[in-house]
C-alpha cells in the first residue's frame, strides 16, 4: 500500500519457502467447535473452510500490507485511484475446468454484497459498482478515493462460480462440497467431528511464483474438538500433528509429558513479526470515576504487572507499550521529526508531558516505584 513492494515483477516465489519442497504426507490438525455448512458466505449456520476458494490478489507472509497476482495477473490503477482494473489470468480454472471470467467476478461482488454476511456489504461500502469490460477484464469504481487501501480491499475479494452457484440456493446452508478453483478440495467429511481436504493434482496456479513451494501435503485432516483440553489431549495422545497454543498457563504446565521428554513431540517458540496488539483494561470515561486523567494514571500505576506476570502467567507475558505490539507502528523512543513537530502543534491542549519534557521514556516493563504508591 505504501513504498515498492518486496518483490519485484519477476520474482520466482517467496523467501519463506521451499520451492523444492516434496509433496505427499498428511497433516491432521484441530478446530474448536463444530461445523453444519460449507457455505461461509452467508449470516446463518456453523461454516467450515473448503481451501478451493481463491481471490483476486494474494498477500506474502513477510510484508505488512502488499498484494501479488492471484486470479489475477496485472491490475491497473489511475493515479487519484478512483477505479481498478483486473486482468484475469488466461490459466484460471474452476476444478470443473470451465475458465474463471470476469462474469464470476462481477457476479460474485453483487451476490456477495446483497444475498451475502452484512460484512460485505459493510466491506465493500465504498466500491460504487462493477463493470465488465471483456471476458478476462473487470472495472471496479469507489465512491471514496482518499482510501488507499481500496483497490487491495476488493482485491481480497472471494471469487466465486456464477455457473454452479445459479443453480443453487445462495442463501441457504449446505453440506454440498462447493465448486472451488483452489489447491485443494474437500475429499470426505462428517459433520461436526472432521473434514478431509486433498490437493488438486492439475490445479492450475500450482506454478505461480505466489504459490510455488505451498500446498505441499497431499492431504489435509482437520478434527473438531468442543474445548481446548481435549484438544490438548489429542496432541499428547499423538491422535493430531500440529497445535497452536495461546494460553500462558497451557504452555508452562501441560506439557510436561513423556512425548515431549522423548522428543516426539517437539515445543518450539517461533518468532514472528504479527502484530499482537493489546491487552489491558479499558477505562469508560464516562463515568464521572475514571473521568479525571489523573485517577486512570494512578489506576495505572497500581496495576502491578510484574506479580500478575510472574504468578498468574509463568512470566509469558511482556508488557503491553502501544496498541500496535510488535509492529513497526509502535511507538519507540522518543518523538522527533515529524512526529514532534504534530505533537507540538497540540501542546497547550494535551498533556504531553512524558514525551516533550523527559529526556529518555519511562521502561513500561518495571512498576514505577510502587513503594510510594
Amino acid at each position: 500500500m505504501h513504498g515498492e513492494p518486496k518483490y519485484g515483477p519477476d520474482f520466482q516465489h517467496f523467501d519463506y519457502v521451499n520451492p523444492h519442497a516434496s509433496k505427499g504426507g498428511v497433516l491432521r490438525s484441530t478446530a474448536r467447535g463444530t461445523f453444519d455448512s460449507f457455505n461461509a458466505y452467508i449470516p446463518i449456520g456453523n461454516p467450515t473452510g473448503t481451501g478451493s476458494t481463491e481471490t483476486l490478489l494474494t498477500s506474502s507472509d513477510d510484508e505488512p500490507f502488499t498484494e501479488y497476482g492471484l486470479i489475477a495477473e496485472s491490475i491497473e490503477v489511475p493515479e487519484d485511484r478512483s477505479w481498478v482494473i483486473f486482468n484475469l489470468r488466461p490459466e484460471a480454472r474452476w476444478h470443473d475446468g470451465m475458465p474463471i471470467t470476469a462474469e464470476d467476478v462481477a457476479w460474485s461482488f453483487k451476490t456477495l454484497t446483497t444475498k451475502g454476511h452484512p460484512r460485505y456489504r459493510h466491506y465493500y461500502s465504498s466500491v460504487d459498482g462493477v463493470q465488465i469490460v471483456s471476458e478476462r477484464r473487470v472495472k471496479f469504481t469507489f465512491s471514496e478515493i482518499e482510501n488507499r487501501e481500496l483497490p487491495l480491499i476488493v482485491g481480497q475479494l472471494p471469487i466465486l462460480p456464477k455457473h454452479y452457484w445459479e443453480e443453487r440456493d445462495f442463501e441457504k446452508t449446505t453440506l454440498e462440497p462447493p465448486l472451488g478453483s483452489g489447491p485443494y478440495r474437500i475429499k470426505d467429511f462428517e459433520p461436526g467431528r472432521y473434514i478431509v481436504l486433498e490437493r488438486v493434482e492439475d490445479y492450475w496456479g500450482a506454478d505461480l511464483p505466489v504459490k510455488r513451494g505451498l500446498h505441499n501435503f497431499d492431504i489435509l485432516r482437520t478434527d473438531f474438538y468442543r474445548d481446548d483440553t481435549a484438544i490438548r489431549l489429542a496432541l499428547k495422545s499423538g491422535d493430531i500433528d500440529i497445535r497452536q497454543e495461546n494460553q500462558a498457563k497451557a504452555w508452562a504446565a501441560d506439557y510436561d509429558v513423556p512425548a515431549v521428554e522423548n522428543g516426539w513431540l517437539k515445543k518450539e517458540l517461533i518468532k514472528h513479526q504479527l502484530s499482537t496488539g493489546m491487552q489491558g483494561f479499558v477505562m469508560n470515561t464516562r463515568r464521572a470515576q475514571f473521568s479525571d486523567p489523573k485517577v486512570r494514571e494512578a489506576l495505572s500505576y497500581a496495576f502491578d504487572f510484574e506479580w500478575t506476570n510472574k504468578q498468574l502467567f509463568y512470566g509469558q507475558y511482556e508488557r503491553t507499550e502501544s496498541y500496535f505490539s510488535n509492529s513497526e507502528l509502535a511507538s519507540t523512543g522518543l518523538p522527533e521529526g515529524a512526529e514532534l513537530e504534530i505533537l507540538n502543534r497540540y501542546r497547550d491542549r494535551l498533556q504531553l508531558k512524558c514525551s516533550l519534557n523527559l529526556t529518555k521514556p519511562r521502561k513500561p516493563t518495571v512498576a514505577a516505584d510502587r513503594a510510594k504508591i
